[in-house]
């Protein structure tokens, strides 16, 4: 990268204005003054300066769409080296993921390295609609439907109104669709175990407005700018609706 470009994308000045103070020897390159146009820099090996000052390059905001496939956790490493959905995405910039999905459950999860983004999918005041899909075993009451509708009381909280339907009826399990606006720790399973219908499989479907689309298990794809911007939104859009997937069943 040209040293006047570097100067100007991380804020320095305009790229001409920068070429005046490469000029006047007013930038070094790892303690050398530069004074001629079109010198070369390693960003990330060398030590820029602007009138003494270190000059540090400022991380392009990068957000990915992962279909994370069972068998995965949802941390950039693992204490016991288990696979990771970090391990899925070969780039060169650091991410992390946005929430967790457990071990064994499948679907969209994000990953950034955008921290304004991740608070506002991941604390409690923005509410961020997350959309799940789950075969319980047992085929679940109306009773307990409206219970998910209402809050339930799971271990030491009260979960907020949820949103539930039941997509699919087979003989001794069901298919259901849930969308929460929180992302407790392994909540739809504690909801559904709470209630007497443990979860067999678990898909978490769509964020916001985004959807897994084509991607299969182990896909992933860039956001584009005017997604991420929609998720920065404090008021999120009404989660799609969604027919059975096919894929989880």
């Amino acid at each position: 990268m040209r040293l006047q470009k570097f100067l100007a994308m991380n804020g320095v000045a305009s790229r001409r204005q920068c070429e005046k103070y490469i000029e006047e020897g007013l930038v070094t390159v790892n303690g050398q003054v530069i004074t001629e146009m079109g010198v070369q820099i390693d960003p990330e090996q060398d030590r820029i300066t602007y009138r003494g000052k270190i000059i540090e390059q400022k991380q392009e905001k990068i957000t990915i769409l992962l279909h994370k496939p069972i068998g995965y956790v949802s941390t950039a490493q693992d204490q016991f080296d288990r696979p990771t959905v970090v391990d899925l995405v070969n780039i060169k910039e650091r991410l992390y993921p946005v929430g967790r999905l457990d071990y064994l459950t499948s679907g969209l999860i994000l990953l950034t390295n955008d921290g304004e983004l991740a608070l506002k999918l991941t604390h409690p005041r923005y509410e961020t609609e997350k959309v799940y899909q789950a075969w319980l075993h047992g085929i679940i009451s109306e009773e307990n439907m409206q219970q998910f509708r209402k809050g339930l009381q799971v271990e030491d909280y009260v979960t907020l109104p949820a949103k539930i339907q039941i997509l699919e009826k087979q003989k001794d399990r069901c298919l259901v669709e849930i969308v929460l606006r929180e992302g407790k720790n392994r909540q739809v399973r504690k909801m559904c175990e709470t209630l007497g219908y443990p979860v067999s499989q678990l898909k978490r479907v769509a964020v916001g407005n985004l959807t897994l689309e084509n991607l299969e298990p182990g896909e992933w794809r860039f956001l584009k700018k005017d997604e991420v911007e929609n998720l920065i939104k404090k008021k999120e859009k009404k989660a799609p609706v969604f027919k059975k997937n096919k894929d989880n069943r």
